[in-house]
């Protein structure tokens, strides 16, 4: 059930109201009681799915998962050779500050 914003044009009066949308649109103002009460156009609110089964990730689309099966590596021989390539740079940085004399 959705609720309604209404305003009184005579005197001004603003309030919510909770009610069934087949329920029909209030005229009459419970401050003034005149019947120039009118139903504004609200921003109304977002869906909130609560509870066990309603997950972000359960209804992903298509496009998601063929982006994701990009992402992973193609191969076990293409992570070895990015493997070796950062051991060969690592061991080149070590050997460096090894032959660097020191300034003590």
């Amino acid at each position: 059930m959705p609720t309604y914003e209404y305003q009184c044009e005579a005197c001004g009066h603003e309030f919510e109201l909770f009610q069934s949308m087949s329920a029909s649109v209030k005229r009459k103002c419970p401050e003034c009681s005149k019947l120039k009460l009118k139903r504004l156009i609200g921003t109304g609110s977002g869906v909130l799915f609560k509870g066990s089964g309603f997950y972000e990730t359960d209804y992903r689309s298509k496009s998601y998962e063929k982006d994701k099966a990009a992402d992973k590596p193609k191969s076990s021989s293409d992570t070895e050779a990015s493997k070796s390539s950062s051991d060969k740079s690592k061991s080149s940085d070590s050997k460096s500050k090894k032959s660097k004399p020191s300034s003590d």
